[in-house]
């Protein structure tokens, strides 16, 4: 889609409405919504040239596109040229700014605690990918234990052989997921319509962790039960589902990993950054754990050599998000966000609304006033949009949004007039026998 648009106003123009940043793609699905925010706001349009990082800086440097009040990115393809939102460009917004509304859940391309010093409220678009992201997780469940990408792989090699063995090994080493234990690491949004499908479709039973304990209400909807320790968790889970977001480090470590029940099976749908995948990549290799599900990568759009080689390792391309109806529902929460926002109402996915609290009361500590309420209440602004921590989704709480697609493509092929047991001893991994029996 084209990404021309209007013509930018001058720097420092009058135009009596406060002024939308628009990055990326035009809107598409609800213009009817659109047309109502154009009644209100002005809207002004980068070209593609202008999103590159030097250039997009250049010009909030010089202040080409004025004083605008809002960064709006509906969709998640395009929007993000200028790459990580870090403080080289946040310090050079201007501080009329109010809110960033993207589409996406997941925001670790984007410093949200330099945004709230800037008296800025971020807001994702969570819950947009929850039931695409959910499904996607119940692909990986059922596959992992069913071996389902060797089965795959193997009728895809045109040997026959090959397809033999896999016909009649499999079964020997594959497992119904009912009654089984599945440890999700963040009972969120998506976690917790993971646990629903799962409960219900599969009958697993519910372990979870979180830095919090839901509410007994929500448990029992699933019959869960609350792990606080996170390795005890794993000791008792024969699959382990990662749905909490990316927090700067990695989490399943070597180290963690070996806390894994011995022939149990991951599943991750949250960011490939939590894994360390040369670590999983080892636990597979010697039959620690019997398989994998990923959905996501440590270094996207690039995959793990070891793990793209092991066919106990099934793989998509950070699609687990990717249907139309969570494109629809990107473009309507950016549009909402912005929207509520600017005429003094609460964000409905704010991200740092605590942390925007904390500056201020922290200016007011340090110089008895909040430098965010010179900033930025003045004149009709509106309040700072302190309660946008919805949810579940209290300060230092896991999350699970998690949606960020990026294009990648990764052909399968099979040497048809090579066994699969030649083929996993050498290149890949052989799946007879070291599949685990949990």
């Amino acid at each position: 889609m084209p990404l021309a648009g209007p013509s930018s106003p001058p720097a420092g123009a009058d135009i009596g409405k406060p002024t939308i940043l628009h990055l990326g793609d035009p809107i598409v699905h609800d213009l009817e919504f659109y047309s109502r925010l154009q009644s209100q706001f002005e809207f002004i349009k980068p070209s593609l040239s202008d999103l590159q990082r030097p250039t997009f800086i250049k010009h909030l440097r010089e202040r080409t596109w004025g004083n605008f009040s809002a960064i709006m990115r509906p969709f998640w393809n395009t929007g993000g040229e200028m790459g990580k939102w870090d403080s080289e460009i946040i310090e050079l917004l201007p501080k009329t700014v109010k809110v960033y509304a993207s589409a996406g859940a997941g925001y670790d391309w984007v410093d949200t605690h330099a945004l709230a010093k800037h008296g800025i409220l971020y807001c994702n678009a969570r819950g947009a990918s929850t039931e695409a992201v959910s499904d996607t997780a119940l692909f990986y469940i059922i596959s992992v234990f069913r071996n389902m990408t060797i089965s795959q792989l193997s009728a895809r090699s045109l040997n026959p052989n090959t397809f033999n063995e896999a016909h009649f090994d499999l079964p020997l080493t594959s497992h119904n997921p009912r009654n089984h234990n599945l440890g999700i690491i963040g009972l969120g949004d998506i976690g917790f319509a993971i646990a629903k499908k799962v409960h219900v479709a599969l009958g697993m039973k519910i372990l979870y962790n979180d830095i919090e304990r839901k509410a007994l209400s929500q448990e029992q909807q699933v019959d869960a039960v609350f792990y606080p320790n996170l390795e005890e968790m794993l000791g008792q889970s024969d699959c382990v589902l990662v749905a909490t977001p990316f927090s700067g480090q990695t989490l399943i470590t070597a180290s963690l990993l070996e806390k894994f029940k011995p022939g149990s099976r991951l599943v991750n749908i949250a960011r490939g950054s939590l894994v360390d995948e040369n670590a999983l990549a080892d636990a597979l290799d010697r039959g620690h754990l019997s398989g994998a599900g990923l959905d996501v990568h440590a270094n996207e759009p690039h995959v793990n050599e070891r793990l793209a080689n092991n066919w106990k390792v099934g793989m998509t391309s950070h699609t687990g998000g990717g249907a139309l109806e969570t494109w629809i529902q990107f473009e309507k929460l950016a549009m909402e966000n912005v929207e509520r926002v600017l005429t003094g109402r609460e964000a409905l996915t704010g991200v740092n609304g605590h942390l925007i609290k904390r500056a201020e009361n922290d200016a007011v500590l340090v110089n008895g006033h909040s430098d965010h309420d010179e900033a930025h209440n003045t004149g009709n602004q509106s309040p700072s949009p302190i309660a946008q921590v919805n949810g579940d989704h209290q300060p230092g709480s896991h999350r699970s949004d998690i949606f960020d697609p990026r294009q990648h493509s990764n052909g399968i092929s099979g040497d048809a007039g090579v066994s699969i047991t030649q083929q996993l001893d050498g290149n890949m991994h052989r799946p007879t026998g070291i599949m685990g029996g949990v």
